[in-house]
Order: structure tokens, then sequence, then C-alpha cells
């Protein structure tokens, strides 16, 4: 409260010019020497919070929850009231740490779960509020980057990798994920099946059935995906959860085929995209041709075959 205070003493004052913060900044060092976070870089923080919160009741109940180290960030990663109070209200009840909401920030939660446009059945097939809430767990896309993206990446790698980073995994997933196992065995019918990655959520009291895929979206993935989920609520559920959902992991996704293909499924799926990091080691980079060295080493080679011809 003090720091926002300052912040609309210090808008008021805009007619004073540029130099009055670096003034202000000098007075209060002269008058309380003792006195720390006063600088003028945390002055023009403040100014900025003072222009974004300018209702006090926003400032009580979302602001004033969060460190200001929370809130400069914010205002530093953030653009509009809308995207900050989301984050804010995120980290308030998620718990975040300063280092977490940065690494939520820097890959763009906000565009991927608050406001991505999703391709799921849920609203048609879970009861309110669950279907609300699943939707708002989704995300598009995903972003694993701690994998890296390399050629010929097969499933059971990215599976393996993301079992390997369960921390990095959790936290990319959400609130409430709790893992239980990858290839996860089922039985049905005398015949074996093995589920990729089998997730229980606590806030929406149900299992989550993931399944990844390296090629684009297609059809006949969500006809095995709801086969799952038909036997995991048949052999796993317990009479007080709620249905299991499922979330299929695609390479890349055709919105339309996507929405055809689930129209009709029985079971809740979402349909997402993944995102692989595309990180090169530094000490690899610098080894690695260039794409006009490629492109050097092509002509070469295509004049050296008409001269052979």
């Amino acid at each position: 409260m003090l720091f926002w205070n300052i912040g609309k003493t210090i808008i008021k004052n805009n007619k004073h010019g540029k130099a009055f913060v670096e003034n202000l900044a000098r007075d209060i060092r002269a008058e309380f020497p003792n006195v720390k976070g006063l600088s003028v870089r945390n002055l023009r923080y403040m100014r900025r919070f003072a222009e974004l919160i300018t209702d006090a009741s926003i400032l009580q109940t979302v602001s004033a929850e969060l460190s200001w180290s929370h809130n400069t960030l914010l205002l530093d990663k953030t653009k509009g009231l809308e995207a900050c109070l989301w984050y804010a209200e995120q980290t308030i009840k998620n718990g975040w740490s300063l280092s977490v909401l940065e690494h939520h920030l820097d890959t763009k939660l906000y565009e991927r779960q608050a406001i991505a446009d999703k391709t799921t059945n849920y609203a048609g097939l879970l009861p309110s509020p669950q279907s609300e809430l699943a939707q708002e767990t989704l995300k598009s896309p995903y972003v694993f980057d701690f994998i890296e993206k390399r050629a010929g990446i097969i499933e059971r790698e990215i599976e393996n990798e993301m079992v390997a980073s369960i921390a990095k995994t959790l936290l990319e997933q959400g609130r409430g994920f709790a893992f239980k196992g990858n290839q996860y065995h089922l039985e049905v019918g005398g015949k074996d099946y093995y589920i990729d990655l089998l997730f229980y959520n606590t806030d929406l009291r149900c299992h989550i059935v993931i399944e990844i895929k390296t090629v684009e979206f297609a059809p006949e993935h969500a006809g095995k995906l709801n086969f799952y989920l038909s036997a995991v609520d048949d052999l796993l559920k317990h009479p007080t959860d709620n249905p299991s959902i499922g979330i299929l992991l695609c390479k890349k996704k055709n919105k339309l085929i996507a929405e055809y293909a689930l129209k009709d499924m029985t079971k809740p799926i979402g349909v997402a995209e993944y995102k692989l990091s595309d990180f090169v080691p530094e000490e690899l980079s610098s080894t690695l041709p260039s794409i006009e060295d490629l492109e050097k080493r092509v002509k070469m080679q295509l004049d050296i075959n008409d001269d052979g011809d």
C-alpha cells in the first residue's frame, strides 16, 4: 500500500518533469538514510504499479498477497491488467515461487491456458463445474522445453524424458496432477494394453490418461484413447471419482478434423499440440554448419556430379 501511494504521488507530480523521480529518491536518501527499497529504479516501478492497478480493492485482494518482487516481475513481463491479474491470481492459488512464476511468464502460460483456442468435447460429456475446470486446465500448446527436439524422436523417448524429469512435467501439467505411471498396464479381454502416461488430478477428482503422438493428429488416435478411457473407468475408477479425462498430445493438429473426430466420442478428450526445445548446447553450436555452409556444400557436390557426367 505504501509503494502504491508513493506511485500515485509520483503520477500527480508528473508536471515537474522526468527529474522529479531522481530528485525524490535523493531527498528520501538524505532524510531517511536507513530506509531501503526507495531507489530511483524502485520508485519508477511504484509509478508503473499505480498506473496499472487503479482500483484499491484489486490492490488489497490480489497484489497485496504477493511479494514486491512478484509484482515487479509482473510489471516487466505482462501486457495489460487482465494478464497481470491472471498470473497474480494463479500465483496466489498455486503458491508459485518467483522462479516458477518467471518460468510460466517465459512460456506464455496465459496465452496457452487462459485464452487459447482449445479442442475438446468436455462441455458435452462432463458435468459442470468439472467441464469448465478441465477446459481451464488444458493448454494449447504444451511446452516441454526440457526435452530437446531432434530428428527421428519417437513417442517412447518423449515419454521417458517426461518421466525422467517428472517434476518439470508436473509443473507444465499444472495444479493437482499426481503421477501414477507410464506404460501403465491394463488387461482387457485377455490382452495387454499400455497407457503412455497416467495421472490423477486431485482438483478434478479423476484419472487423466495422456497419449503422445509424434505425428499429426489422426481420427484413429481419438478412437484408441476413447477405448483406454473406457477401460480406466471400468478397472481403476473409484465410485466417488469423476469420469476419466483423456489428453491427446500431437506434434500437430488440424482443428476441424480434430473437432469432427471428437464429435461422437463417448469419453471426454482434449487434443493439443506440444512443443519441444530448440536448444543446442553452446559447445556444439559453434561446430554445426550454417545454412550458408550447407548450401555451398550442396552446390559443390552438384558441380562435381555435373563434371562426372
